[in-house]
């Protein structure tokens, strides 16, 4: 029974009302578990709220505009603790972090809720009938599914768990009810690639069109690996193998659907050293949080934003410096290169950050960290600024993965620190000195 912490004032709550401190109990007779239940129950333009103040039960009649919020705010936002995953899988990459890291680094979410409300991929492995039913009878979607591998046996192997056997009978069930599926298979060399992965994209594109898309990730691995199982990394050969791979079955989408539903890692392209596909290919970008059809789209939104320059920005003089994962380097650097052609008086040096923190495996830009940014660029030419990406800052506190800040990293280069984001106008308004 979730506590009211506050109540917004002037809201529908508080003119029945409702106050802070009170316990939510039901809302027109259905008991109120969590931030779906809230959400779902409040759409009526009558409603009727029961709450508990001390020991007597209440009971609130309110009407309201039909999707208005009632303007209860609780302790937590879902109103419920956040749900742990129960997998033990083989390719996590939680479990390949250093010892002695903050603790929320350490938490493992498998919670269908965050998927529906942040887009978060969740495995379904401890998910009940029962939360099935839910989410169909509330149809929340889409749904971003963690598969990995639709046969069951592999996939039981993959991820330490009996209920993981599950998957295309949940999927299926989700399907029938109008659920939208964005899925996404992290690819182990020699596990789950080659013939296990064809099976896999084929049982997923039988439930198309639910199934609107799906990633095909390479597995990251890092050099905290003691005791886990041993995973063959993906070297150029056989990412180029596994990129044309999808890119077949995904052209066979596309001939049978208007669609290619499958799509590859940019990382994979990388290490390939395969031209990635046009920006057109990857279909609005349903992916590009996972890394996927990011270049593309980062490219074709800076060569726009440099046909809109005005004058005075093409005569801009500024030395600028960035830095960022080796993935990234040779794009990034000829994506600068592109954008000095229309300002001639941009100097910038671009340099590539090894993942010493990590080891080698790791090569994406949002898994830089302070220290090898400090180790790495010390006494390098840097400009008047250095410029990051900003998705290694996605972590809480506005720190990176060892816990070092950007002043951290400013005081001991001698240099102002900006993020870049990844968008076309973003990164040319950053390396112009705008915005």
């Amino acid at each position: 029974m979730p506590e009211i912490v506050s109540v917004d004032r002037r809201s529908p709550a508080e003119r029945a009302g409702i106050k802070p401190g009170d316990w939510l109990l039901d809302i027109d007779g259905h008991q109120i578990n969590d931030v779906l239940d809230y959400n779902f129950r409040i759409t009526e333009r009558k409603i009727t709220v029961r709450c508990h103040r001390g020991p007597d039960i209440l009971t609130f009649v309110i009407r309201k505009d039909r999707y208005a919020d009632l303007g209860l705010n609780f302790s937590d936002y879902l109103m419920d603790k956040q749900r742990r995953c129960s997998n033990k899988c083989i390719f996590c990459f939680i479990d390949q972090n250093p010892c002695g890291m903050r603790e929320s680094v350490y938490f493992k979410d498998d919670d269908s809720r965050m998927s529906f409300l942040s887009g978060s991929y969740v495995t379904l492995t401890n998910m009940t009938d029962a939360d099935l039913d839910r989410i169909c009878q509330m149809h929340l979607s889409p749904i971003n599914v963690s598969v990995h591998t639709t046969d069951p046996e592999l996939r039981v192997k993959m991820m330490g768990n009996p209920r993981a056997a599950l998957i295309m009978g949940q999927l299926k069930k989700l399907a029938g009810a109008g659920i939208k599926l964005h899925c996404q298979i992290v690819c182990c060399r020699n596990i789950n690639d080659g013939e296990a992965l064809e099976k896999t994209m084929s049982d997923l594109a039988a439930l198309y069109p639910a199934v609107e898309s799906c990633g095909i990730v390479p597995c990251g691995l890092t050099k905290y690996r003691a005791g886990l199982p041993y995973i063959e990394p993906f070297d150029t050969e056989s990412s180029a193998g596994l990129v044309r791979q999808v890119e077949a079955f995904a052209d066979r989408m596309y001939s049978e659907h208007g669609e290619h539903v499958f799509f590859v890692g940019d990382e994979a392209y990388v290490k390939a050293a395969l031209p990635l596909p046009p920006p057109g290919y990857y279909e609005g970008f349903p992916m590009i949080e996972d890394g996927i059809g990011g270049m593309a789209s980062l490219e074709e939104e800076v060569v726009s934003v440099l046909k809109c320059l005005s004058e005075d920005e093409r005569r801009t003089v500024r030395d600028v410096s960035i830095a960022t994962g080796e993935a990234a380097f040779e794009f990034i650097k000829r994506l600068t290169e592109t954008v000095k052609e229309a300002v001639p008086g941009l100097r910038c040096w671009v340099y590539p950050v090894r993942n010493d923190f990590y080891g080698g495996g790791v090569t994406v830009a949002g898994l830089i960290t302070g220290g090898d940014i400090i180790a790495q660029l010390r006494g390098k030419e840097l400009g008047d600024e250095l410029l990051l990406p900003a998705v290694a800052l996605r972590f809480e506190r506005d720190r990176f993965l060892d816990d070092m800040t950007p002043d951290d990293i400013s005081r001991e280069l001698g240099v102002m620190v900006s993020f870049a984001e990844n968008s076309g106008d973003n990164f040319v308004g950053r390396l112009l000195g705008r915005g």
